[in-house]
C-alpha cells in the first residue's frame, strides 16, 4: 500500500555497510496473500489495496477499500421523468430505480453491508457506480483549479467511491469466491479499468498539480500534503498521462489486458489448489501426523461426502491447502505421501486449463512493453520509480544477505543428513525436497526439546488475541473490545472490534477472519483496508472518518469442542499482520491520500508487521498468552527458553528461500527477454544455483503459483520483504536498547513509535520517519543478530 513519491536510495547504502541478513517470515509470518497493484497512486483505486503477502508458502496480503461516504450528491437511482400514465419505457425506467435502490453495493452506510452483497449485486452495481464517477469526473475537469478545495477533495472523493465499492467486490472474491462472482466480476472489470485509465491520464487534474506544485503556496504546504502532490504528478506519468495518443491508446491495452491476465493466474492458482485431494482409508499411510492434523483431514472428508469420517478412524482427506500441505510435509512418516504432495504442490497451475505459463510469458512480455512506452528500460525500473530503493541497491542489498546465509544453510543441510543418518533413514544421503521439512522439525524437536504440535494446546485463539490486545495497550495505549454485531460479516466466524483510545473515544475498528475456508477462501494471511481515515469523507462534517480494517488468516479451525490451536508460528503470523492493521488504525494523519499504510513506499509498509513478530519471542508477552486451554498453566520455562534459542534455527536456509524468491522476481523484471531463447524456467533454474543448497527439481513449476509477482503487488517488489526487515529489526531494537524488562521505558518508547511510525501513514518519507523515531539512519545489524548471522557477515 504504498504509493509515493521516490525516496532517496540512500537507505540502502547505509543498510549496507555491514554484511546482513535477514530473518524470512516463516510460515508463520503469514502465508502470502494477493492483490494486485501496479506502480499507481490514487489514479488508480484497485491499487489502494495493499496485497501484502506475506512471504513464504504463497497467498496473498491484500489491502484497500473505502468506507463509502454519505453522498450530498444527486441518488444513484437513475432519474426518470414522472407522467401520470405509466407508458412501458416509464414502468422500464421505474425498474431500473429498484433494482439500483435495492443494491446494496450503491447504498450509503458507515460499514461495508458484507452480509447481503451477492454476486447479482456486482454488475448493476459497478455500471450504475461508474457511470455516476464518470460524471462526477467530467465536472472536475470542466471545474478544476490549482487548489485543495477544487482538485484534492473531489478527487480523493471519487477515488473512494470506486475503491470501497469495487474493495467489497473484491473482498468477497478472496473470502467467498464463487464461479458466479468470478463471471460478474469478469464482465465488468474492463469497464472498471477503462474508467481508471481516464481517470489516471487526466490532463486538466494532472495539469492542476504541476501548477500546485509551481505556485508560491508551494513551499507553505504541509509535508503531507507536499507528498501528494509530488506523488500524483509522478503516479500520473506512470499512467501514461504524457504519452501521445497512439502510444496512450497502446498503453490502455496493456492495461486491460495485465488485469484480466492477473486475474485469471490468481484463480488458476486458487483452482489448482482446490482441485488436489487425497483419500486415505488406511491409518497406517498417514503416520506421524498429529490431532490437529487428523481432525482437519477428517473434517475435509465430511465435506466432500464422507459423513462419518474421524480424526481416530477415518477416512481422511489431504489438500494442498496450507494447514494440511504443511502438516503432511513437517510430519508424515509415510515418505511417498510426502512426494506426492510435495510434487503436486509445486506443480500447480502448471499443465491442463489452469497452466499458468503462457499467462506468465505474457504477463511479463506487457510489462516490458508498458515500461519501454514509459521510456524505462525494464518492468523494474517503473516499479523502483515509486519505492525507497533502485534496482541496484535492491540487487546489492539481496547480494549480501545472500553471502551471510549461503554457508549457514549448507551447513543446516549437512545437519540434516547427520541426523536422519543416525536415525536410520535411508534416504539421509540422498535427501529430497520431501524430506527437508520433515527432518528439519525431528531435528528441532531433537535440538530444542520443542514439538510444535504438542505445543498448540498452550496457543489457543481467543487467549492469544487477549494477549495480543493487552500489549497493544502496553505498547500504545490502546483499548481493544469485542463489537460483534455492530457491523455486517461475511461469515459467521468472522469476529469484529472496536479500538479506543485512552480516553475511551472509538479511533478505529477492524474484522478479524482466522479460519482456512479451502472451498472458498484463497491461502495465506492478509490485512485489507476497508475504509481509510479521513478529513475530506468524515460523515458528521467535523471529525475525521475512523478507519477500518480487515485481518484475514488461514489457520486451522476448531475441531470439535477444542478452541483453534495454533502453532507458534501461526501466533507469529497473527501477530504480524495485526502489525499492518496497527498502522492503517493508528494513523493521526487527516489528508486521506497518506492516512494509515496509504502513500508509503511499498518496501517500508512491511516495517510494523515485521517489528510486531519479535514481540513473540519477548518473555512477558509470550507468557501472558502462553496458557494451556484446558487447565490454564503456564507454558513451563524451559520450554520459553527453547523456543527463544530455536529462534535462529536453520536461519541461513530460510533467509535463501525469501532471496530465492525475490532474486527470480528482480530477474525475470529486469534481463529476462520474453520469447528469448531462456524460458522462465531456465531463468528459475539459474538463480537457483546461487540461492537454493539442493536445486529444485526439473519439473517444479512454483513460478506458475507465484501469486505475490504475477497476481498480486510484489512485482520487481519481493525483495521489500528483505528490506523492511532491516528496518523492522532496528527498530525493535530500540526496545531492546531501552531494556525489555524496563516497563517504563518500553512504554515510552512504544508511545514514541506509535507517534512516528503509526502515526505519520505516508505523509513523510519513511526514511525521515524512521530517523525521526531511531534518532538515526537503519543499519542492518540487529537482523543479523536475530538471525544469529552477525558473525557470519562479519567474517565474511
Amino acid at each position: 500500500m504504498r504509493h509515493g513519491v521516490l525516496v532517496s536510495a540512500l537507505l540502502i547504502a547505509n543498510m549496507l555497510m555491514a554484511t546482513r541478513l535477514t530473518r524470512t517470515l516463516t510460515l508463520s509470518c503469514s502465508i502470502p496473500p494477493l492483490l494486485k497493484r501496479t506502480s499507481h497512486s490514487i489514479f488508480h483505486p484497485k491499487q489502494f489495496s495493499k496485497s501484502r503477502p506475506c512471504p513464504l508458502w504463497s497467498s496473498s496480503f491484500s489491502f484497500c477499500l473505502e468506507a463509502l461516504h454519505k453522498s450530498t450528491s444527486p441518488s444513484f437511482a437513475c432519474a426518470c421523468a414522472c407522467s401520470s400514465s405509466l407508458s412501458a419505457p416509464s414502468m422500464a425506467a421505474s425498474a431500473i430505480d429498484d433494482l439500483v435502490e435495492a443494491n446494496p453495493l450503491l447504498k450509503d452506510f458507515e460499514f461495508p453491508p458484507f452480509d447481503v452483497v451477492e454476486p447479482k449485486h456486482v454488475r448493476p452495481g459497478i455500471r450504475t457506480l461508474l457511470k455516476k464517477l464518470e460524471g462526477e469526473l467530467e465536472e472536475l475537469e470542466r471545474t478544476v483549479e490549482p487548489s485543495w478545495p477544487k482538485l484534492v477533495e473531489p478527487l480523493e472523493k471519487i477515488v473512494d467511491r470506486l475503491s470501497v465499492v469495487w474493495g467489497i467486490v473484491n473482498h468477497f472474491k478472496s473470502v467467498k469466491d464463487s464461479s458466479e462472482l468470478r463471471s460478474a466480476i469478469e464482465d465488468v472489470q474492463a469497464e472498471k479499468v477503462k474508467f481508471q485509465l481516464r481517470l489516471g491520464q487526466s490532463k486538466p487534474i494532472y495539469n492542476a498539480f504541476k501548477a500546485i506544485q509551481e505556485s508560491p503556496e508551494w513551499q507553505r504546504l504541509s509535508d503531507a500534503r507536499r507528498r501528494i502532490v509530488e506523488s500524483q504528478i509522478k503516479e500520473a506519468v506512470l499512467n501514461g498521462v504524457s504519452l501521445e495518443d497512439d502510444k496512450r491508446e497502446q498503453f490502455n491495452k496493456i492495461e486491460q489486458e495485465l488485469e484480466r491476465l492477473s486475474q485469471k493466474f490468481g484463480d488458476n492458482v486458487l483452482d489448482a489448489t482446490k482441485k488436489f485431494e487425497k483419500l486415505i482409508t488406511d491409518k497406517k499411510e498417514i503416520e506421524g501426523l498429529p490431532a490437529t492434523a487428523l481432525g482437519l483431514a477428517a473434517q475435509s472428508a465430511v465435506s466432500k461426502g464422507h459423513e462419518n469420517a474421524t480424526a481416530e478412524n477415518g477416512p481422511w482427506v489431504i489438500t494442498l491447502d496450507a494447514p494440511s500441505f504443511i502438516a503432511v510435509m513437517q510430519h508424515a512418516r509415510n515418505r511417498s505421501l510426502r512426494e506426492e504432495v510435495y510434487r503436486a504442490y509445486i506443480a500447480r497451475a502448471s499443465s491442463g486449463d489452469l497452466d499458468n505459463t503462457e499467462i506468465i510469458e505474457q504477463i511479463l512480455k506487457l510489462r516490458l512493453e508498458k515500461a519501454k512506452l514509459l521510456n524505462y528500460n525494464n518492468y523494474a525500473e517503473v516499479s523502483m520509480a515509486t519505492k525507497m530503493a533502485t534496482v541496484d541497491k535492491a540487487e546489492e542489498l539481496l547480494e549480501k544477505l545472500r553471502r551471510a546465509s549461503w554457508d549457514a544453510a549448507v551447513q543446516d543441510i549437512e545437519d540434516l543428513k547427520i541426523f536422519s543418518r543416525s536415525q536410520g533413514a535411508l534416504e539421509a544421503d540422498d535427501l529430497k525436497h520431501w524430506d527437508i521439512s520433515f527432518w528439519s522439525e525431528r531435528l528441532r524437536e531433537s535440538k530444542y526439546d520443542i514439538n510444535e504440535e504438542e505445543l498448540r494446546p498452550f496457543f489457543s485463539l481467543p487467549k492469544v488475541m487477549d494477549g495480543l490486545f493487552s500489549l497493544a495497550k502496553t505498547l500504545f495505549g490502546i483499548e481493544i473490545e469485542a463489537a460483534d454485531g455492530l457491523a455486517p460479516v461475511w461469515n459467521n466466524d468472522v469476529k469484529f472490534f472496536r479500538v479506543k483510545d485512552s480516553s475511551g473515544s472509538p479511533i478505529a475498528y477492524f474484522y478479524f477472519d482466522p479460519y482456512s475456508r479451502p472451498s472458498e477462501k484463497r491461502q495465506g494471511a492478509w490485512m485489507d483496508e476497508v475504509v481509510a481515515r479521513s478529513r475530506v469523507l468524515s460523515r458528521d462534517g467535523t471529525s475525521a472518518r475512523l478507519p477500518v480494517a480487515h485481518m484475514v488468516c488461514n489457520q486451522t479451525p476448531p475441531v470439535g469442542n477444542k478452541p483453534s490451536l495454533m502453532t507458534f508460528r501461526e501466533v507469529e503470523t497473527v501477530f504480524h499482520e495485526f502489525g499492518h492493521a496497527l498502522q492503517h488504525m493508528l494513523t493521526k494523519q487527516d489528508e486521506g491520500l497518506v492516512a494509515g499504510i496509504r502513500g508509503i513506499e511499498w518496501d517500508a509498509v512491511e516495517l510494523p508487521s515485521q517489528f510486531m513478530e519479535n514481540w513473540c519471542y519477548h518473555r512477558e508477552t509470550l507468557m501472558g498468552i502462553a496458557k494451556h486451554f484446558e487447565n490454564g498453566e503456564s507454558l513451563p520455562e524451559d520450554v520459553y527458553l527453547k523456543l527463544v534459542a530455536a529462534r535462529t534455527y536453520r536461519a541461513g536456509s530460510l533467509s535463501l528461500r525469501q532471496i530465492k524468491f525475490a532474486s527470480v522476481d528482480l530477474e525475470l523484471h529486469t534481463k529476462y527477454v520474453p520469447g528469448g531463447p531462456e524460458s522462465i524456467y531456465d531463468v528459475d533454474r539459474r538463480v537457483s544455483e546461487k540461492t537454493q543448497v539442493i536445486p529444485p527439481l526439473p519439473e517444479d513449476r512454483f513460478l506458475c503459483s507465484f501469486s505475490h509477482i504475477f497476481a498480486g503487488g510484489y512485482a520487481a517488489g519481493y525483495y521489500s520483504y528483505k528490506w523492511a526487515e532491516v528496518l523492522s529489526a532496528d527498530a525493535f531494537s530500540a526496545f531492546e536498547d531501552a531494556g525489555l524488562d524496563n516497563g517504563k521505558a518500553v512504554k515510552e518508547t512504544g508511545h514514541k513509535f506509535r507517534e512516528t511510525i503509526l502515526a505519520l501513514g505516508g505523509g513523510k518519507a519513511p526514511l525521515e520517519v524512521f530517523v525521526q523515531f531511531r534518532g538515526r539512519e537503519p543499519t542492518p545489524d540487529a537482523l543479523l543478530r536475530h538471525n544469529g548471522l552477525l558473525s557470519v557477515a562479519a567474517s565474511g
